[in-house]
């Protein structure tokens, strides 16, 4: 009967995993920021090789956090691919972060409402290094999970 217990649990993780995930994954493509970058960089015939690079990326990480997989490199191979990982992570969440505000026009919203007249990317610009400096700030004092 304990192991029935386990399994239904087990069960009930994995679906609730796949609905978020799968949520998540629409969220993603359905801002745009897939197909936006591969416009801007001239490379829209390759948006299928994106969006699995994605979901493949996805679901490595995801193995990697779970089960704590270490990487058995040493210590300057880890921390250069923590940061060329890092910064790449970064540049995916901006990006989608400034893509799920366009796609919600709340840059417009926003600068009608402070009657902002210009300089909308410096507010912008100050908003990403913020981040950038707050995630130096939280790396720099081994904030993060080991």
């Amino acid at each position: 009967m304990m192991i029935l217990k386990y399994i239904v649990l087990a069960l009930t993780s994995i679906g609730g995993g796949a609905v978020i995930s799968g949520a998540v994954f629409a969220l993603i493509s359905s801002t745009g920021v897939v197909t936006r970058m591969a416009d801007k960089t001239k490379t829209a015939k390759h948006v299928r090789i994106y969006e699995t690079a994605i979901i493949l990326g996805g679901i490595w990480w995801n193995l990697f956090w779970i089960f704590s997989i270490d990487i058995p490199f040493g210590a300057n191979f880890s921390q250069g691919f923590q940061a060329i990982m890092g910064l790449a992570q970064g540049v995916f969440v901006g990006c989608l972060a400034v893509s799920l505000a366009e796609a919600l026009n709340g840059t417009a919203i926003f600068s009608r409402r402070v009657k902002l007249k210009m300089g909308l990317s410096f507010v912008v610009l100050s908003i990403a290094l913020g981040k950038v400096v707050a995630a130096l700030i939280q790396f720099g004092n081994n904030w993060v999970k080991k």
